[in-house]
C-alpha cells in the first residue's frame, strides 16, 4: 500500500463562507478524527489530495503545521456533483500496527461459461479488517467457467496475509444470472398475426 505525504494546516474558520474561501485557494477543508481525541479541522492542498485519493484506501502521512506528523486514511470524501472537485474530506487517524475496518474493491478475471450469462456484483467492495499500513487496494477473483446460478461467497475470495473478512463468510459477493430473453410487446405479436391472415 502506498503512503503519500501531504502538508496540512489547522484551520480556525468554519462555515460555508470559510469553506468557499478555502476552495477558491485550490485547497480542501477536512477533519481529522479518531482515537477518542477532539476532531482537528484542517486545510489540505487540493491537487495533492486529489492525486492521493486516486489510490483506494491510501495511507496519508500528514505534516500538520510543520509540527506534528500523523497517519490517516480517508473515511468520507465529498465531491461537487457536477464538476467533480473535492469539497470536503474526513480523515481517520491511524497508528502503525493498528487494525482498521475498510472496504476493498473486488476485481474479476476470466470468462463466464458460454450462453449469455450475466455477472452481478452484489458487493462492489468487500469489508475487511487489515493493519493500517498494509491495506490492500483490491482483491482479484476468478469467474472462469461459472454458469447461471453459481455464486462466489466472501470466504471464497483469496485475501492477502494479515487481512481478515469483516462480513459473514457466506455473504454473496458475486453471482451469475441467466440472460433474460427479450419479449416482444403484445401489440407487435398481434399485428404480425393479422398481417399473416
Amino acid at each position: 500500500m502506498s503512503e503519500v505525504k501531504i502538508s496540512a494546516e489547522t484551520r480556525t474558520e468554519f462555515g460555508k463562507g470559510a469553506a468557499r474561501r478555502i476552495r477558491r485557494d485550490s485547497k480542501v477543508p477536512g477533519v481529522l478524527y479518531g482515537h477518542g481525541g477532539d476532531p482537528l479541522h484542517l486545510t489540505l492542498p487540493g491537487h495533492e489530495l486529489l492525486l492521493a485519493l486516486r489510490t483506494p484506501n491510501v495511507l496519508i502521512a500528514l505534516d500538520i503545521d510543520g509540527k506534528t506528523n500523523e497517519l490517516a486514511i480517508p473515511k468520507a470524501v465529498q465531491r461537487d456533483p457536477l464538476k467533480g472537485f473535492l469539497e470536503h474530506v474526513d480523515l481517520l487517524l491511524v497508528k502503525r500496527g493498528e487494525k482498521v475496518n475498510v472496504e476493498i474493491y473486488v476485481q474479476t478475471e476470466g470468462e463466464l461459461a458460454p450462453g449469455g450469462n450475466l455477472l452481478e456484483h452484489v458487493l462492489n467492495a468487500l469489508p475487511v479488517e487489515a493493519e493500517a499500513t498494509h491495506i490492500p487496494e483490491s482483491v482479484t477473483v476468478s469467474v472462469e467457467g461459472l454458469t447461471a446460478g453459481d455464486s462466489i461467497l466472501a470466504k471464497d475470495i483469496p485475501l492477502p496475509s494479515g487481512t481478515k473478512l469483516a462480513v459473514e463468510d457466506d455473504t454473496v459477493v458475486l453471482q451469475v444470472l441467466a440472460a433474460q430473453a427479450e419479449e416482444a410487446p403484445e401489440g407487435e405479436e398481434a399485428g404480425e398475426a393479422g398481417a399473416e391472415a
